[in-house]
């Protein structure tokens, strides 16, 4: 029987960019009592608290519950979990880059974007913004944060704006990791840092093995952001849509 279960986020338990919906947050409470979970992705931590920690609460969960669920930022290369005598998440690790690295990947996006058409300053909501610093990682939104789904489906649906911005990045700025995620997304980090770093972390963590593991995602398929899980040998459930991940875990509770 598996100990822990592992989910992407972004189109994997949700919409991208919105709060879990309520089923998948009633679901994930019920796992609770069963597994380890362990959400791993590129977002930032608040994020995190506002699309998964939030709805939980709101589907009821426990204090209790939250020591099992386990936060993976950025692709794992940060780590949160919750203590329940201090009622509130603390940071195990955190690997970031250095100041002057962060500089570089910015610098290095915006070219690349400005050159090929796509930065889209003009499309950004108020106090929104495209390159964000995420500690351990910088991350290119086409649109910011803030865009809405409809917009963000729609602005690079087949990642090819997105491939040729990685390409452009790439000849411009070698020695980085480029990763594409969520709807309009870029991931750029120190190689290595990606899911691998995460789910190698996951497992000295839990002390748990690669068998304990199973793993879902959307994006699993060789150059996305799943598929170092996949390289790594972990069992993993390919999913389109959180309603494909509802229906997974609908069938695991009821074999429980």
């Amino acid at each position: 029987m598996k100990r822990v279960l592992a989910f992407d986020i972004d189109q994997t338990l949700n919409v991208a960019k919105t709060p879990i919906p309520t089923e998948i947050a009633e679901l994930l409470v019920r796992c609770l009592n069963h597994f380890e979970i362990c959400p791993i992705s590129g977002q930032k931590f608040e994020q995190f608290l506002v699309q998964i920690v939030d709805p939980l609460k709101a589907a009821g969960v426990t204090e209790q519950q939250l020591t099992h669920l386990h936060l993976f930022v950025a692709q794992g290369t940060q780590y949160y979990r919750f203590d329940a005598d201090q009622h509130d998440w603390q940071q195990v690790y955190n690997y970031p880059l250095k100041p002057e690295d962060v500089e570089r990947i910015t610098k290095t996006l915006e070219q690349a974007a400005r050159e090929l058409g796509y930065w889209e300053a003009d499309q950004l909501a108020a106090g929104d913004e495209i390159i964000e610093n995420r500690l351990s990682q910088v991350t290119f939104s086409a649109l910011g944060q803030k865009a809405g789904t409809e917009a963000k489906y729609a602005w690079d649906p087949d990642h090819q704006k997105r491939e040729a911005i990685v390409a452009r990045c790439r000849e411009l700025l070698p020695d980085f990791l480029y990763e594409i995620g969520g709807t309009t997304s870029i991931n750029v980090a120190t190689p290595g840092m990606n899911k691998q770093f995460g789910m190698t972390h996951l497992l000295a963590e839990l002390q748990v093995e690669k068998s304990d593991v199973l793993y879902f995602g959307d994006m699993t398929q060789p150059g996305g952001n799943d598929y170092p899980v996949v390289e790594m040998g972990f069992e993993t459930i390919t999913v389109r849509s959180h309603e494909d991940t509802a229906y997974a875990l609908r069938g695991i509770l009821g074999v429980l």
